[in-house]
């Protein structure tokens, strides 16, 4: 976008994030369960544009200044177990840490990271915490983000303005040890895509009357789209959900109409290997064949982004981005690239900006990988495939 109008959206954003108030939803009984941080005092920090100051990618520090020159692909450094992931409309990205709750913006120039609050109500026993983010549809009018947290009796989808208390939106996600879930997507008619787990239990994922191992469908307000909540069944733990868009048909008057999506779900097993899924609705993907397996030894995917004929993969367990290439029918064409191989550690969240590049979140501090000191980090690099220049 043009200097002018970042600037625009930036003040927008800025004044909406400030000045927005959520109504009109009741608190549940939904209350901090820890560990987590207190809620900032005073009024919600701003989100805006990085200082001018800020260094730029690549470029090694001032002498004397006490920093390092650093890797150009990382853009945050020092995070606790970066989970969810979200791009605003200035550029930036909001990244939640699984374990503390914590929402920080992060600048793609390495500016310094800013926190911004910390959701409360978090329980952070075996796998669960905050495990999956997504802003509004209307974000520049209404300042929203939605989150995937998991609480001491269960799974839930909560929404909040910066600096506010967390609505529940949908509750009752069954909660367990392993296999919580957490993939959120927007769809482009505003309705959310909400991944879940078994909670370790594969019967309650073909359990009609059970939310686990589902991808569900609902719209803001937490109600069901079309038939159900449930859009699918069968699944093992959907960490990660991501879309890719093509153009509406051409009507009259008007032009094109609203852009038609194919949905993926990253299905992380406990045994056996991973998959990845082209999602359906009323599929059951205990007998329905992954659009693509991925040996366990690879796997662990925690992650997904699509565009055009690209999917892209994030491995926590093979610490690499696996980038597949599909053809017109949909299916997998030749081997996928893999890149970032061990470079990293394990690799969790991707996200596709609209220049064509890759957000992606290290998960070293999970209890599993092993950290170096810089960890845990936010990366941002273009991936090296033709399949990474598809049209968005």
């Amino acid at each position: 976008m043009g200097r002018r109008a970042g600037t625009r959206i930036s003040r927008l954003l800025a004044a909406v994030l400030t000045a927005v108030v959520l109504s009109g939803c009741g608190d549940d009984g939904y209350q901090p369960s820890g560990p987590f941080r207190p809620l900032p005092e005073g009024p919600p920090p701003q989100v805006g544009p990085p200082s001018s100051s800020a260094p730029i990618p690549g470029d090694p520090a001032q002498p004397g200044s006490g920093e390092e020159a650093g890797d150009p692909n990382v853009v945050a450094s020092g995070l606790a177990v970066p989970t969810g992931l979200v791009l605003l409309p200035d550029g930036s990205a909001v990244v939640g840490e699984r374990d503390t709750g914590r929402l920080l913006q992060v600048f793609a120039d390495r500016s310094p990271a800013r926190e911004l609050m910390t959701v409360p109500g978090i329980d952070t026993a075996g796998d669960g915490g905050l495990l999956g983010l997504a802003i509004s549809p209307t974000f520049l009018e209404d300042g929203l983000f939605y989150a995937y947290v998991s609480t001491a009796t269960d799974n839930r989808v909560v929404r909040f303005p910066l600096g506010g208390t967390p609505n529940p939106v949908l509750t009752g996600i069954p909660r367990g040890e392993t296999h919580n879930g957490g993939g959120l997507l927007f769809a482009p008619d505003g309705t959310l895509f909400v991944g879940t787990g078994d909670v370790g239990d594969p019967a309650l994922a073909q359990d009609p009357t059970s939310l686990a191992g589902k991808v569900l469908h609902i719209d803001v307000f937490g109600g069901a789209v079309g038939a159900g909540p449930v859009h699918s069944t069968g699944h093992r733990d959907v960490t990660a959900l991501c879309q890719s868009l093509e153009p509406g048909e051409v009507g009259a008057p008007g032009g094109e109409g609203a852009p038609t999506a194919t949905l993926y779900a990253t299905d992380d097993a406990a045994v056996g290997p991973d998959a990845v899924d082209r999602v359906a609705e009323g599929g059951d993907y205990s007998v329905l064949p992954p659009l693509i397996e991925i040996p366990a030894e690879e796997g662990g995917p925690g992650g997904c982004a699509a565009a055009g004929n690209a999917v892209f993969v994030g491995a926590l367990d093979g610490q690499r981005v696996h980038a597949y290439t599909l053809d017109g029918t949909g299916a997998v064409v030749g081997d996928p690239e893999e890149f970032l191989g061990g470079q990293y550690g394990r690799l969790r969240t991707v996200v596709l900006d609209a220049e064509g590049a890759l957000w992606i979140t290290t998960s070293n501090r999970d209890g599993i990988g092993t950290p170096v000191e810089e960890d845990d980090r936010v990366l941002r690099i273009l991936p090296p495939s033709a399949a990474g220049t598809s049209p968005l």
